[in-house]
């Protein structure tokens, strides 16, 4: 089959967009499923740590579906979102929309540059619970705010929380922590603990209202970052951390960057996640699904795109290196 892509990420997040707007129902499931683990195959031509399908929606302004690099469909992706957030407003020519996903009608918005020249996206991040049932987490503590779950860490205590996406964060003194990719890997092997799977993160506080987050995500791994983990762990960083609520949070990753407010009325959390939405070429291929191969037919790099957000990830180390 022919596509279209474009190749984005948010905070070094990457992914491959492909609009379905003007061809619905183009793709079975199974060729979702297909595609997005050959197109991510970080061995093969393109790589991506999952696939966004731009769809119609009855009552939004556009649909995302969003599949990890194994096949699975998430939830929600923050990143990703601000991916399709671009894409949607440069495609419908608004400012503002409302975009559905699985769990939310979610609203999106260009706002103002967090670093000159960057096109920035500012995205809403819910519905928030901590309620273990919601990921689910098979736990005894209802909510489970920094406690231990023994057959995941005998050193660590973790938050769980969904947004809506199942997370557990850990407060660390060290990033890259040591034993990440372990950790997150069993977690998503225990599953009589954790029946969905789940992200895990390793969060280090730097100075008020700054931390810095390492994610094992599900269904991809090790990633540069994850958008709905840096917001849930700017949540727990104003439940654990001493961060404040209603004011910017600057999250630090291995990708670069990101800001979030956290909010809350009543009981009731929400997040505001902005960062940016970096094109990094379009390309138009053709994929053999049967026998797993990729051919691009054109290539055109946004290469003034690129160069801008490595500058803004170099200024982000050292950012890090001099609060560290």
């Amino acid at each position: 089959m022919k596509l279209s892509i474009i190749k984005c990420h948010g905070s070094g997040n990457d992914f491959i967009i492909i609009d379905e707007m003007d061809q619905p129902d183009r793709f079975t499931e199974e060729e979702r499923r297909s595609l997005s683990i050959l197109l991510s195959d970080r061995k093969g031509k393109i790589g991506s740590d999952g696939l966004l399908f731009i769809q119609n929606s009855e009552h939004c302004d556009a649909r995302m579906r969003m599949f990890n690099s194994d096949g699975t469909e998430a939830e929600m992706c923050g990143n990703g979102l601000r991916c399709v957030a671009r894409y949607a407003i440069e495609k419908l020519g608004k400012k503002h929309l409302v975009i559905e996903t699985m769990k939310a009608d979610l609203p999106v918005r260009q706002t103002e540059d967090l670093y000159p020249d960057m096109k920035t996206y500012e995205v809403a991040i819910e519905p928030v619970s901590l309620d273990p049932v919601s990921l689910p987490l098979k736990t005894v503590h209802a909510p489970h705010i920094d406690r231990p779950i023994p057959a995941l860490s005998d050193n660590l205590s973790f938050t769980a929380l969904s947004v809506p996406n199942p997370h557990v964060v850990t407060k660390v003194n060290d990033v890259p922590h040591r034993d990440a990719e372990s950790i997150g890997r069993l977690a998503n092997d225990l599953s009589d603990i954790f029946p969905n799977g789940v992200n895990v993160s390793f969060m280090k506080p730097l100075t008020k209202n700054q931390i810095f987050v390492q994610t094992y995500e599900r269904g991809v791994g090790l990633t540069n970052a994850c958008g709905t983990a840096m917001s849930a762990s700017s949540l727990v960083s104003v439940l654990n951390a001493g961060n404040d609520l209603n004011e910017v949070i600057t999250v630090f990753n291995p990708g670069g960057m990101v800001q979030t407010v956290v909010h809350q009325e009543d009981e009731v959390y929400t997040i505001k996640l902005r960062g940016n939405a970096t094109y990094e070429y379009s390309s138009d291929l053709e994929a053999d699904l049967d026998h797993g191969y990729i051919e691009q037919l054109r290539v055109e790099r946004y290469t003034d795109e690129e160069e801008l957000y490595e500058k803004v990830a170099e200024e982000a180390k050292r950012l890090v290196r001099n609060l560290s």
